[in-house]
């Protein structure tokens, strides 16, 4: 594990030496940017809006009390959603979706020795291959996180009135009380952190791969069970340290 993390390390610096130019990188980036933001705004939008409905439904079960004002349904919805459910359940989406989808491009260029070609032409395959992909995720999944957001406070609106569980009015008095600015910053630090990880990891999963199809596989499966698990310590870490 150990040796494992080191090689990691030295993967993370071999992105730093002998970079590309800055139009290229830029370049790829914003390509690497469409491939896994724009591609990923579906099942992005489809999570969120059922997280935020389940949510309102089964806080709006539990209260019995008549005690609890009904706007309490909107503004658990809103805490839950901002503070845990919209970054972390993101991010762990996006590890199954672009996580495999990195480590198996990177893979399948590997085995078929694409990698050693941009080597051989004097290229820091790296840097090149690995750098915009982290760029473009610590770009995105912010942008990704702020759409779950309103997403799922917006599912859990629908799913609240078309029930008749609470009213509009309730509901939107909810989500506003007690607002504290400093939890969307909160959720978006953790988005930076979450993007980074499963990026990265999916990158090195992926730039080492050796063998064949079969492997290809493997390091895919490897890379979100990977980033899946980093992003779950790191949500603990930035809670312990930021809330």
């Amino acid at each position: 594990m150990l040796q494992n993390f080191g090689k990691y390390l030295l993967f993370m610096k071999s992105l730093f030496s002998r970079g590309e130019s800055p139009r290229i990188l830029f370049n790829r980036t914003i390509d690497e940017a469409i491939l896994i933001g724009i591609n990923s705004i579906f099942i992005v939008a489809i999570v969120s809006t059922f997280i935020g409905a389940v949510t309102s439904v089964q806080v709006s079960y539990n209260l019995v009390s008549a005690l609890i004002p009904k706007s309490t349904i909107g503004f658990m919805v809103r805490e839950m959603t901002i503070l845990e459910l919209a970054p972390t359940i993101t991010s762990i989406v996006l590890a199954g979706k672009v996580g495999s989808s990195i480590a198996g491009g990177l893979g399948t260029m590997q085995i078929t020795e694409q990698v050693d070609a941009l080597e051989v032409m004097g290229i820091n395959s790296a840097s090149y291959l690995v750098l915009p992909k982290i760029l473009a995720a610590l770009f995105v999944f912010p942008l990704l996180v702020i759409i779950s957001m309103f997403l799922s406070i917006f599912g859990g609106y629908i799913a609240g009135t078309v029930t008749g569980e609470i009213t509009a009015q309730e509901y939107i008095s909810g989500i506003r009380s007690d607002f504290i600015p400093y939890n969307i910053l909160f959720a978006l630090i953790k988005a930076v952190v979450f993007s980074f990880l499963i990026s990265s990891i999916s990158s090195f999963r992926g730039y080492y791969t050796s063998g064949g199809a079969l492997e290809v596989g493997a390091a895919s499966t490897s890379a979100v069970t990977n980033s899946v698990i980093a992003v779950l310590i790191a949500d603990f870490v930035c809670a312990q340290l930021l809330l």
